[in-house]
């Protein structure tokens, strides 16, 4: 059994190794990796072999070599290269396995031999990963030295790549695999994946708006919340002021006093109440599409695993902390934090700031469990992994 299983795993891989956009894939994941060798950090800006791009907020002053590679990695390398472009690559090659297995002469070849057909289809949809699998570790394995070399900085993690990218690949795969053993036809495989990927985007897109103007809405009622807090109490402070000058001692503003006193204050609280309603409507579709993307695979957020594990928040914080630093010794005319943090409702320019909060969204994000994120998405693939195993099966060939 094991090695009829080995002798299908060495025909696929002959079969993958045959096609020349392969070759290509491979060929262009060294042209990635030069890049890396050509690009560098120093004290001065941005290195590209033997220049050097003065470029604020990029040396070493505020960013750490270490930093820097693993950002241009995961950016660069995953962010663009692995999870985009060559996996469009992959899928590409990948999405006529099933079709060209099941075309007549081909399937009555296997199924001619003693190997069951749920065990056929597994052992080439796990051949069909083997693409990616092969093209991630030669390019992980080629950035790691690269990195340590050229850098000076070595980065195991940058391994963790290796699991990542299949396990991302693989939720497109499933689907794929399905739409072709349904449709028996490369193409509609191919485009249909490519669609369903993007509805994945498009969610993932709305997911990270809705959470940044949540999140944006929020800090705005706190802050709106404080301010008119202090309103009423400076407005009920000067009542009874004005109160004991006139003789009355003790005397304890009623709600009507106070809104006879600053008028601001009845407008300020209509004003509350209607951003507090915006926001229960924002969570409230931020929990629906949360709900939405529980049952999808997450394809985005699998791939912000890597750099969760990457680059700890405290060292974000801490390049956040000297960027900072960096711009106040620029402009010695920047306010200090205390002079912001008086809040007046004298003026219009309370929703200052009003929008998406980014570093909320990327907090929020890296707060999501990796069973949340992995474990859903498994599953998702297993029910579709299923389906296409069923009709594999079933159908008559």
């Amino acid at each position: 059994m094991l090695m009829q299983t080995w002798a299908m795993v060495i025909d696929a891989y002959r079969e993958l190794c045959a096609r020349k956009l392969f070759w290509i894939t491979m060929a262009l994941s060294g042209l990635v990796v030069l890049i890396f060798a050509a690009v560098g950090i120093s004290k001065e800006g941005l290195t590209l072999l033997w220049f050097t791009l003065p470029i604020d907020g990029i040396n070493t002053d505020i960013l750490t070599k270490k930093f820097f590679y693993q950002n241009l990695f995961q950016g660069l390398g995953i962010g663009i290269w692995l999870s985009w472009i060559a996996s469009i690559l992959a899928l590409v090659t990948t999405a006529g396995f099933f079709p060209n297995l099941i075309q007549a002469g081909s399937i009555e070849i296997h199924l001619s031999k003693p190997i069951g057909r749920l065990r056929l289809f597994l052992t080439r949809y796990l051949t069909g990963l083997l693409f990616v699998a092969l093209q991630v570790a030669v390019f992980t394995t080629a950035s790691f030295f690269v990195l340590g070399i050229r850098g000076g900085v070595w980065i195991p993690t940058v391994f963790l790549a290796i699991p990542i990218v299949i396990v991302f690949f693989s939720y497109l795969f499933a689907f794929c695999v399905l739409i072709g053993v349904m449709t028996r036809s490369a193409m509609p495989a191919l485009l249909l994946t490519m669609l369903f990927w993007f509805a994945l985007y498009i969610v993932n897109v709305g997911d990270a708006t809705l959470v940044g103007f949540r999140e944006g809405n929020q800090a705005i009622v706190d802050r709106n919340t404080l301010a008119l807090e202090r309103l009423e109490a400076n407005t009920r402070k000067m009542v009874i002021e004005m109160k004991a000058s006139e003789g009355t001692e003790n005397y304890e503003p009623t709600d009507a006093d106070l809104i006879a006193a600053m008028p601001l204050i009845e407008r300020r609280r209509t004003d509350l109440v209607e951003e507090q309603e915006d926001l229960e409507s924002l969570k409230k579709w931020a929990g629906r599409i949360y709900a939405v993307k529980t049952v999808l695979p997450k394809t985005a957020e699998t791939i912000g695993l890597l750099g969760r594990w990457m680059i700890p928040q405290e060292e974000i914080d801490a390049t956040r902390a000297r960027s900072d630093a960096a711009d106040g010794d620029d402009d010695e005319t920047t306010p200090k934090p205390e002079a912001t943090v008086e809040i007046t409702l004298d003026d219009e320019s309370d929703d200052a700031g009003q929008g998406m909060d980014p570093e909320a969204i990327e907090r929020e994000f890296r707060s999501r469990s990796v069973a949340w994120i992995v474990g859903t998405s498994l599953a998702f693939e297993a029910f579709i992994l299923g389906l296409a195993g069923f009709i594999f099966v079933r159908r008559d060939y």
